[in-house]
């Protein structure tokens, strides 16, 4: 059964989609961007702000369903410049376990918002 979830915390979706959606131990979330959740603006232009608002704003779905970042076992990083990718992984494994979860990485073009990152997850209970 397909369950939606909807985080208070996070920034509103910027389009006809949920933050989340749990179908019996997996959680998908929908790509988060660095929104702050109060303002809607960005977090700022660093690379650095934008990656930990991102990760706030999983947080956030995270635990609307009642999980943390101890129960990701996927994610996807989304860079609009891979010169980023050293900084973002610094700052990423901050938030994750010794034993991170699978993850990939990809450049593309342009994200919503002007963003320089998306970050999406999925997690297991």
């Amino acid at each position: 059964m397909k369950q939606i979830i909807t985080a208070p915390g996070a920034p509103a979706a910027l389009g006809p989609y949920s933050h989340a959606v749990q179908v019996g131990d997996l959680l998908f979330t929908s790509g988060q961007v660095p929104l702050v959740p109060e303002t809607g603006k960005l977090a700022g232009d660093t690379i650095e702000a934008q990656a930990n608002q991102v990760l706030d704003n999983l947080e956030q779905v995270l635990n609307a369903a009642g999980l943390t970042f101890d129960d990701v076992v996927k994610t996807t990083i989304f860079l609009t410049d891979l010169a980023d990718f050293a900084t973002v992984n610094a700052i990423y494994a901050t938030r994750f376990p010794p034993a991170p979860p699978a993850r990939s990485c990809v450049q593309v073009a342009a994200l919503p918002a002007g963003a320089k990152m998306e970050m999406e997850l999925i997690a297991s209970r």
